[in-house]
């Protein structure tokens, strides 16, 4: 499991951010349907029970967590879920501290989720399949007062694409196709 994050701090000031994002705003603004864009990933099914996706930087391969069978060479799906939140909750943290003036020396987040994996693996039928509890963490090495951490909470729960896909669901639609 890979849930853990330290932040990387890039140096930029609120206007240097103001700067870099209010062409794409005003962009947005004229022309609404420039600002809808579809995310995509991809997988290929590998050997055992294995799917190696493709990300921008690596080639990750995913398997089966260890309480499911898989013998943990093989990155699981619920760490790369956790990852995700990391590594989205960070950006956009990073990005508001930066817009609102708030200095962040340095920091880590940390995320955690419960699984039961009776559901997973049909054990129980009550035992509902995927995470039922997520924790989201942030350590700050920071000068920021209580008020301005209050804002930097807000608005990173806020902005946080996959913070707010998480806690607010998201229908998904799912189509098989089959060679011959």
């Amino acid at each position: 499991m890979r849930p853990h994050q330290t932040i990387k701090l890039v140096i930029m000031n609120s206007t240097e951010l103001k700067n870099l994002q209010a062409p794409l705003k005003e962009k947005y603004r004229v022309q609404p349907e420039s600002a809808i864009i579809t995310l995509k990933a991809q997988g290929k099914i590998a050997e055992g029970i294995s799917c190696r996706v493709e990300t921008g930087r690596a080639l990750v391969e995913a398997g089966l967590h260890p309480a499911t069978g898989g013998n943990g060479l093989l990155a699981c799906s619920g760490d790369l879920l956790l990852e995700a939140l990391v590594a989205c909750a960070g950006v956009t943290l990073q990005a508001v501290a930066t817009a609102i003036g708030v200095e962040i020396k340095s920091g880590t987040v940390k995320a955690e989720g419960d699984l039961d994996f009776k559901g997973t693996l049909g054990v129980s039928k009550e035992v509902p399949v995927g995470f039922n509890a997520i924790r989201l963490q942030f350590n700050l090495d920071s000068n920021a007062t209580t008020e301005q951490i209050d804002s930097l909470k807000k608005l990173t729960e806020r902005y946080c694409v996959v913070y707010q896909t998480l806690t607010k669901g998201v229908a998904v639609e799912t189509k098989y196709y089959t060679s011959i």
